[in-house]
């Protein structure tokens, strides 16, 4: 157990190790993945031996990365991407298995092991390609789902190939391969029918009241049973975990928690994901790299072409703009994350030599490695094949969306304060989106056509699907101080320039709020006073270009005017509040009086920090007094301070003392 542990430890500290120097000099974080699984494996250093287990919750991490896919693919936009998947998509696993067949015969390898490896080198990586898209904003881009289509074709395509390869070993004829294909066809209808009846009249009331009970370790753990469940009965009917799980995403991205749930799931999907490329690292012996390179680099090359072409053909000849089907086929020229199951069946069966599949598995490895650069450099690329002209403008446009918003307001909560803005916001024709965590609230302000996302503010990854960093000002609602910070905070982090509106109860955290970059604080407490005072002005007589220039002028100052208050014998001696807030007391000078015949300023009040706020001498009344005004005996001061602050001055005036 303690062996266990170490290892467990030696590569956790390894992958933080490695990400970070690999980020600090601009490489991705999948290199920085692969490098420990080759430091740690058994062609390396070798203190992580591979096991069933490793691997069995490395393939983990696909299946929560294809959860969160689904989420992105309701079942509507699926029907409207059926050309991709269906067309293209068949197109590309048929027509790329055909040449590299072909190919292959023409190199004297035998007719099983030539399509054995050509369907290999068909499928492509949908870990690494969608996990790059994710973190390059590029999934809703045209070139993004031509990517998508065809990498969820592949993986229904895999499931045949998982029973043919075993059946073409045994050789039992064409007549057993297609009674078992058509087997495995109606289990996979069965299992699909299957969830997506669950996900269409169960899932949707589960979580309903799951998120009733407001309790976030709850949802999360809903999120991760609902993902692991989908994936395990897919798996149960010898079918792909993966698709059980993308089965389950799409299932539920038609229902309100959609955001909510992709945030709540991406923390363990990205260890998970981390893990599986650690053990994709682990698979590759660098000392035979290194003793066939050139036949490795000669391979890479030829795989690069072919399957760019091939994908650019078929793209082109459905249609697509040919920037699109060059970059889609940039993304798609690696081979795939399932290789290695195919690769390690196909040994077992004896149809792949070992030296071959050492030899494919090398190729795979480093296919995944240099995608990232490949498709980071695709707009350079594509500007030397005279096929963009301005990158930067053309390539990196937004796509037309109606839920990418632009210039907007983002409103966190929609209780009765946040209703109240959108109302106000809606005639003006300013566009909004809101965030509540309120499930019931959720649904019946999407049942009115409102713009309301559920979800928590404090996670980025909602905030980021409300599209807080094109907003042109958030307003926080809430009233919470340490909830207020957490979002700011976040907001912060994806937004650094945005302005922050935030509501709070009265001024007692305005100064740190400002600290934290907010731009307007509204205590409601004060501001209702000054409505009030408005009215009380105006009904008096008072001009409204007045009352409105008092009122910008004690906003101006921080409500200043409003702090100071008599507190009689009804005071509110909490402890919070009495070290919170400050008062107005009123005392007299006696002749004998320390502060009699100095001035203001020669008795350093606001060292102190209490202030005189007005002066009463025989009949006449000062307010505000100069720091020169010289007291006299008799004269009546009015302070403005904190209690015991002003109770210490008050000492002070009288004898002298602190």
């Amino acid at each position: 157990m303690q062996s266990v542990l170490a290892q467990i430890f030696g590569l956790l500290l390894a992958a933080v190790v490695l990400v970070w120097l690999f980020k600090r000099i601009g490489l991705p974080p999948i290199l920085a993945y692969l490098a420990t699984g080759l430091l740690a494996g058994s062609h390396g250093i070798g203190w992580m031996a591979q096991s069933h287990e490793i691997h069995f919750v490395a393939e983990l991490g696909i299946v929560f990365l294809l959860f969160s896919l689904g989420l992105e693919f309701s079942v509507g936009r699926l029907m409207a991407m059926r050309n991709i998947v269906f067309g293209l998509g068949t197109l590309q696993v048929i027509v790329t298995s055909i040449v590299f067949m072909l190919i292959l015969l023409l190199m004297d390898l035998s007719l099983l092991s030539s399509f054995t490896i050509a369907t290999l080198m068909a499928l492509s990586s949908t870990a690494v390609v969608v996990k790059l898209l994710k973190e390059t904003g590029e999934l809703k881009q045209r070139r993004g789902q031509l990517a998508i289509g065809m990498l969820l074709f592949q993986d229904i395509a895999v499931v045949p190939l998982l029973i043919t390869l075993p059946l073409l070993a045994q050789s039992s004829g064409t007549e057993g391969i297609a009674w078992a294909l058509t087997f495995a066809l109606t289990k996979g209808a069965f299992v699909c029918l299957l969830l997506w009846m669950i996900g269409k009249w169960v899932l949707p009331k589960v979580f309903s009241e799951v998120a009733l009970m407001r309790t976030d370790e709850l949802f999360v753990l809903t999120t991760l049973v609902v993902a692991l469940f989908a994936a395990g009965l897919t798996y149960l009917f010898g079918l792909s975990m993966a698709l059980g799980a993308f089965l389950a995403g799409m299932m539920l991205g038609e229902s309100q928690y959609r955001h909510q749930l992709e945030a709540d799931i991406r923390p363990f999907r990205d260890i998970l994901m981390g893990l599986f490329f650690v053990t994709v690292g682990m698979q590759l012996d660098i000392l035979y790299v290194f003793g066939v390179w050139y036949w490795i680099v000669a391979a890479l090359a030829l795989m690069l072409v072919l399957k760019i072409g091939v994908i650019t053909f078929l793209a082109q000849l459905m249609g697509e703009r040919k920037q699109d089907a060059i970059a889609a086929g940039i993304m798609l020229w690696q081979m795939g994350e399932f290789g290695f199951v195919l690769i390690a069946l196909a040994t077992k069966h004896q149809l792949l030599a070992l030296d071959h599949a050492s030899f494919l598995i090398a190729i795979a490895v480093m296919s995944m490695g240099l995608t990232p650069y490949l498709i980071e450099s695709t707009p350079w690329l594509l500007k030397q094949l005279g096929v963009l002209k301005n990158p930067n403008g053309e390539w990196q446009q937004q796509p037309n969306s109606s839920t990418l918003y632009q210039n907007h307001v983002v409103i966190c909560g929609f209780s009765r304060v946040g209703q109240t803005i959108a109302r106000f916001l809606k005639p003006e024709a300013i566009e909004y989106v809101a965030v509540e965590s309120n499930p019931i609230l959720v649904q019946e302000a999407k049942a009115a056509g409102e713009p309301v996302i559920f979800g928590h503010v404090k996670q980025k990854d909602i905030l980021k699907s409300a599209g807080v960093e094109r907003a042109r000002l958030v307003i926080i609602t809430f009233t919470d101080f340490e909830h207020a910070q957490i979002v700011i905070d976040a907001i912060k982090q994806i937004a650094p320039d945005v302005k922050i509106l935030v509501r709070m109860r009265d001024d007692s955290h305005l100064e740190a709020l400002k600290e934290l970059g907010v731009t307007e604080v509204v205590p409601e407490t004060l501001e209702a006073s000054l409505m009030l005072v408005s009215h009380v002005l105006s009904m008096s007589g008072v001009p409204m270009s007045r009352i409105v220039r008092r009122v910008s002028k004690e906003r101006r100052n921080r409500y200043q005017f409003l702090h100071g208050f008599f507190a009689g014998d009804q005071f509110d001696s909490e402890e919070n509040n009495a070290e919170r807030l400050e008062y107005l007391h009123v005392m007299a000078l006696p002749e004998n009086a320390f502060a009699v015949a100095k001035n203001i300023n020669e008795l350093n009040l606001e060292k102190r920090k209490v202030s005189v706020r007005a002066l009463r001498r025989k009949d006449r009344e000062i307010d505000s007094p100069s720091l020169h005004t010289i007291l006299l005996a008799g004269d009546i001061l009015v302070l403005q301070g904190k209690p015991r602050r002003v109770e210490r001055v008050e000492c002070y005036l009288l004898d002298g003392t602190d």
